[in-house]
């Protein structure tokens, strides 16, 4: 996963650093424990004194017996600085400083569910306590290795499983502050009974587990497809903000400089569809935590394929910097290197030709999965896939043949764009 010189040359430098060089002190203490709600602290203070459970004991193994992968995991705190705000990360707890309380942290994260707050990192614990460590050099090494991201997609496919589970509903109450169905929470997401299919008669909304409220359905007919009929229309696949729009995208290009510049052949991983893209058109978008994560067609047509694709977790563009929103400010080199799914559409209109719907993991579970199969026809406005938990964005691809013009509110992308609604016309073709 070491894909570009950058990386490679920022390994060797470290690899080549003094061995003797002075080790700074270790934090491992009591004033490391992640600052959760009172009713359970207690639980978590047992959860990080706990004998570490298997995935996360590989991942001590791996880190403690591969010497690069424990220099990479020392030095990525070593070369974090103590001054404010690095003494704290970026949820306003205490910063993690050695990769042994990150293992006891992760320990404890995986068999909770998320609580709600009203941090800059609402709902993603493990961003939080990464965010700054995966800005440095190391950090940005480490996490695109190979072995550790093997090993953390297992970490993560565990806390999926909990988090599928009836245990993890116990954060889904009306608690005003931490509950996701307090009044904090629900100011975040309007109208939640009216537009979501749930029973606030129920314990829990009827919700069955955390993911099946992170994945919640659209009640039928609020979200309707704009211009159904016509063919020339684009809807938006998913409840999202724009982020960049590029055109005469190179099949090639240095991803990892400071502008991001999208390069095909790697956001596609060298499918042998990429070339059909060569100097087309790239409309990325992003969702928050609170958003409906579910994907829909943006053209009617045939699926010709549909896959997924591994990559990194807790990866950073190398040319941020410490970013504490992070990894926003990395969502254009994420399309390259995190965990993605390709779903091309054939659509019906000769004059959008094929197109690909491009959804991305960034963090946490990171999970895309998949609802449609090739061969499969599909209208506009159906659903095709999910986000499971974790934060998300996503690219429409099209060709350059494609004469593509987007609704003004898609044009003015930057992290700070307003939601458009899933379904609602996004571009049409000229």
């Amino acid at each position: 996963m070491l894909e570009h010189d950058e990386v490679r040359s920022m390994v060797a430098d470290i690899e080549a650093t003094d061995a003797s060089e002075e080790k700074r002190e270790e934090i491992t203490g009591d004033e490391e424990l992640y600052q959760i709600s009172p009713q359970s602290l207690v639980t978590h203070a047992r959860n990080l004194d706990h004998p570490l459970c298997l995935v996360v004991q590989e991942l001590r193994i791996l880190i403690e017996d591969d010497p690069l992968i424990y220099r990479l995991f020392t030095r990525m705190f070593w070369e974090l600085p103590y001054h404010p705000p690095f003494d704290k990360d970026p949820s306003g707890n205490p910063q993690i400083r050695d990769y042994r309380a990150l293992l006891r942290h992760l320990n404890g994260i995986i068999v909770r569910a998320p609580e709600f707050n009203t941090t800059i990192m609402m709902g993603f614990p493990i961003n939080a306590i990464l965010a700054y460590p995966m800005a440095t050099r190391s950090g940005i090494a480490v996490f695109l290795h190979e072995k550790v991201n093997s090993q953390i997609r297992k970490i993560l496919n565990a806390w999926a499983t909990f988090l599928s589970s009836s245990e993890s509903r116990y954060v889904l109450n009306a608690d005003p502050d931490n509950g996701w169905l307090g009044a904090k929470a629900l100011a975040l997401m309007p109208n939640f009974a009216a537009l979501y299919v749930c029973n606030p008669a129920e314990p829990h909304f009827g919700f069955r587990s955390w993911d099946a409220f992170f994945t919640r359905r659209l009640r039928c007919g609020v979200r309707p497809v704009d211009c159904p009929n016509d063919t020339t229309v684009i809807v938006n696949p998913c409840e999202s903000a724009p982020y960049r729009l590029a055109y005469g995208v190179k099949a090639h290009d240095n991803f990892w400089m400071k502008d991001q510049s999208y390069s095909l052949a790697d956001m596609l991983g060298d499918d042998v569809l990429s070339s059909r893209f060569h100097d087309g058109t790239v409309y990325q978008a992003y969702l928050g935590c609170t958003n409906y994560h579910r994907w829909h067609s943006p053209v009617s047509g045939i699926i010709r394929k549909a896959y997924g694709k591994p990559g990194a977790y807790y990866a950073q563009s190398p040319t941020v910097g410490f970013d504490k929103t992070a990894p926003n400010r990395s969502q254009a080199y994420l399309t390259h290197v995190a965990t993605r799914a390709m779903i091309f559409i054939d659509a019906d209109d000769s004059s959008i030709g094929l197109v690909c719907f491009m959804p991305v993991g960034i963090t946490e579970c990171s999970s895309c999965e998949i609802t449609v199969s090739e061969g499969q026809r599909v209208k506009k406005g159906d659903e095709i896939g999910m986000f499971h938990y974790g934060g998300s964005t996503y690219c429409l691809i099209f060709r350059p043949e494609t004469k593509v013009q987007f609704i003004p509110e898609a044009t003015k992308a930057s992290v700070d764009t307003s939601i458009l609604k899933v379904n609602s016309i996004l571009a049409r073709v000229l």
